[in-house]
């Protein structure tokens, strides 16, 4: 009676089968137990996302008008340029600063003694010109001069009586714009506003001058300025000089 050997083969599908589904379940334990991190976020604490905001704990961004952040602050530190300021120091600042801005407005405010309708108001001491309405206070534009460095113009009351859209000062002293006479000084040489003049396209004086007395008996205006006093004034316009 022969015998028949059966040749064993090993079935590496089977092998491979049982190997893969192992990793699979060492991999599943191991996520689930923390070791390993699972998707694109780093293992440990989640990514914070792009919008991210700090927790009140944490370090604060203070939002800047541009919806950006201007600083960092751990909460005791003050960001850079936000320096806290005692009460003391901050009820000190606050009343100087309403007190400049009183002051500021005691400046612009229409002067008391300047009568009454429709007219041009111009204060000598301050140095600036009112352009008024026919309403009580109605003032429509106000604004920095500069009038004359000489005792040239009383106060009092006085209307216009002259205008010339361009003008040249006396003894060649310059070309002027907008001028609107309405009185005359002591010499009989006319008295009006105009603006700043220039000799030779070379204004006679700066913007930043304005407020000063600069002229040599008139008052001068930056452009824009002479231009709607101008506008506003037609022959016959009520003008009144202050102290």
């Amino acid at each position: 009676m022969s015998s028949h050997r059966r040749d064993v083969r090993p079935r590496y599908g089977r092998i491979a089968a049982l190997a893969i589904s192992l990793g699979v379940s060492a991999v599943a334990a191991l996520a689930g137990l923390g070791v390993l991190a699972t998707g694109s976020s780093p293992a440990g604490a989640a990514a914070a996302p792009a919008a991210f905001t700090p927790s009140a704990s944490g370090p604060a961004a203070t939002q800047g008008t541009d919806g950006g952040t201007e600083g960092v602050t751990d909460g005791t530190t003050p960001p850079a340029d936000r320096t806290p300021r005692s009460p003391s120091s901050t009820t000190s600042n606050d009343a100087t600063e309403n007190s400049a801005q009183a002051d500021g407005q005691s400046l612009t405010a229409l002067p008391g003694d300047s009568g009454s309708g429709r007219r041009i108001v111009f204060s000598q001491s301050r140095q600036r010109v009112w352009l008024v309405g026919a309403g009580p206070d109605d003032v429509q534009r106000t604004y920095l001069v500069s009038g004359s460095v000489t005792d040239n113009l009383q106060p009092g009351t006085y209307s216009v009586y002259s205008r010339s859209r361009w003008a040249v000062g006396v003894e060649d002293s310059g070309v002027m714009q907008y001028f609107v006479r309405f009185t005359r000084g002591p010499t009989g040489a006319a008295i009006g506003f105009h603006s700043i003049p220039t000799k030779n396209g070379v204004p006679l004086q700066s913007r930043s001058q304005l407020g000063t007395p600069q002229s040599h008996g008139c008052i001068r205006q930056n452009l824009p300025d002479a231009i709607a006093l101008w506008n506003f004034a037609p022959d016959g316009t009520k003008v009144v000089v202050v102290a």
